[in-house]
């Protein structure tokens, strides 16, 4: 036959629509032309292909070759579909049989000597397939590079087909030896036990580590504020290890946004992503953007931590960009040809010095800052941004008898234990964490005690509170009841969560 369809898949953002990809033959001149909105890398195909397929030795039809990537108005791009191009053409040319081919989805990059080289978003493209609308879209099996196939097959239901070249993929068509088919790959998720640096290195700053608990155990944002040295970077790398591990879903959500950027290591499946973009960084690099849109900082770093050091160096309109995504758990990119949607439940860690030189409020004297620059410089953070960050934290230089102590402070796991007990307790009583409560959840779930109630609305009105960080604290106090085994919000909670919002001072 002349004509030939195999189906593959694209990529709008997080989600994995399918193709079908039409290669038909006709008499006339020879020529080669790829429809159907394909961008440059697309387009390419063509000599990828034709030098792939020659040096397979497989004959190039010299006819007018048309490849149709169906739906005509979704964009395609990257050189996934080179694969079910070249098998396309070699089906309509008849030099492999085509009878097998709707059984299979296929992507994968072809380099001229024919392997197959790794593309980015296969674990997306693996989830979509699970879910997709038809039955003959999740009966279908997924061929795709070896590279691919340990990040492919962590969607255990999914058959995965990994091969190394256009001649394996050809092979499994045309043998009739079963030994020289192409095998279904078996998952392999023995992922190595995640490594953090351990709580017990850091001396002294007992107030810091069981503010770093708190924070674990509800998944509060935290902003830590302190001269240099004073261990805010040190804190703010131990803390992935304090935090409850990932459910399979999280793990899997987590590992598809990596996987749409290439950056996704199977061997680090269940560990919680850390990510500490430099200062420089662009709103752009934070949020995702470009073209196709591909995700930012934020989004890598759902169900895991995005730490800011130095956040008051970043340019005030990369920070504004924050806001939207801290509350809602997702961005949306839009642009003029396409608009795309990433996940961004993502926990925001931030540290900064108290003025331009660090040394403000320290006994040493040290500051030379005029209250004007001290000032200008905190107010780098906008109102606005503060009020989203559920704890603002003022951590103090160590002294010289501290740091002296040879003795170990409490373990990351000691700490991990606890947190995941009072992690447990919430998601039994109420499905999510405490940060994530909203509306009638916070009236349902965070009701203080009477003289709890009474020490809050005091602190509010004196403090000029906002009504968002009322119910900061008050979300705040039900994670401190929550690792205290309380049923109800107590005074000592209310008190110990009014101390994580002191906030900013020039005093």
């Amino acid at each position: 036959m002349s004509l030939a369809v195999l189906r593959s898949r694209a990529l709008a953002g997080m989600n994995a629509p399918p193709v079908t990809v039409e290669v038909h033959l006709a008499n006339g001149l020879p020529s080669f032309a790829i429809v159907g909105l394909p961008e440059a890398e697309v387009k390419e195909a063509r000599d990828r292909v034709r030098a792939a397929l020659q040096n397979a030795r497989f004959e190039f039809p010299a006819r007018r070759i048309t490849v149709n990537l169906a739906p005509a108005d979704l964009p395609k791009e990257s050189g996934r579909f080179d694969l079910a191009i070249a098998l396309g053409i070699l089906a309509a040319s008849q030099q492999i049989p085509g009878d097998r081919l709707d059984d299979y989805e296929y992507a994968g990059e072809l380099s001229l000597s024919g392997q197959l080289l790794p593309i980015r978003g296969a674990l997306a493209m693996t989830c979509a397939m699970q879910h997709g609308a038809s039955a003959d879209e999740r009966r279908r099996a997924f061929i795709l590079p070896a590279a691919n196939a340990d990040e492919a097959a962590l969607v255990t239901q999914a058959e995965i087909v990994p091969a190394r070249s256009l001649l394996e993929v050809c092979a499994h068509f045309t043998s009739r030896d079963e030994s020289t088919r192409l095998a279904r790959h078996r998952p392999q998720q023995d992922a190595l036990a995640p490594v953090y640096p351990d709580f017990s290195e850091i001396k002294g700053q007992l107030l810091a580590r069981r503010a770093m608990e708190v924070a674990a155990a509800g998944r509060h944002s935290m902003l830590l504020v302190g001269p240099p040295g004073a261990g805010k970077s040190m804190l703010a790398t131990r803390f992935p290890g304090i935090l409850p591990p990932m459910t399979e879903a999280e793990a899997l959500e987590s590992a598809a946004v990596r996987s749409l950027t290439g950056g996704f290591d199977p061997a680090r499946w269940r560990q919680r992503p850390f990510r500490a973009p430099h200062h420089t960084a662009s709103a752009v690099a934070l949020v995702g953007g470009g073209s196709p849109p591909r995700p930012g900082e934020i989004s890598l770093a759902h169900h895991g931590v995005l730490f800011l050091d130095e956040i008051a160096e970043y340019r005030r309109s990369v920070l504004e960009v924050l806001r939207q995504p801290m509350e809602s758990g997702q961005i949306t990119i839009s642009r003029a040809a396409r608009q795309a949607d990433f996940p961004a439940r993502f926990q925001l860690l931030a540290a900064m010095n108290p003025c331009p030189c660090g040394y403000h409020g320290q006994a040493s004297g040290q500051c030379r800052c005029s209250p004007e620059m001290v000032r200008r410089y905190q107010q780098r953070l906008s109102g606005p941004l503060l009020d989203r960050i559920d704890m603002q934290l003022q951590v103090a230089a160590l002294s010289p008898g501290e740091l002296a102590v040879q003795a170990s402070g409490e373990s990351t796991a000691r700490i991990a234990a606890r947190v995941a007990v009072a992690f447990e307790r919430q998601i039994s009583r109420q499905g999510k964490p405490n940060s994530a409560l909203a509306g009638a959840e916070i009236d349902r779930h965070c009701q203080p005690g009477p003289d709890a109630a009474q020490l809050l609305q005091t602190a509010m009105l004196r403090l000029g509170w906002s009504a968002r960080a009322y119910h900061r604290v008050l979300k705040l106090a039900r994670t401190m009841a929550d690792l205290a085994a309380a049923e109800q919000i107590d005074r000592q909670h209310v008190a110990e969560a009014i101390q994580y919002r002191r906030g900013l001072s020039m005093e």
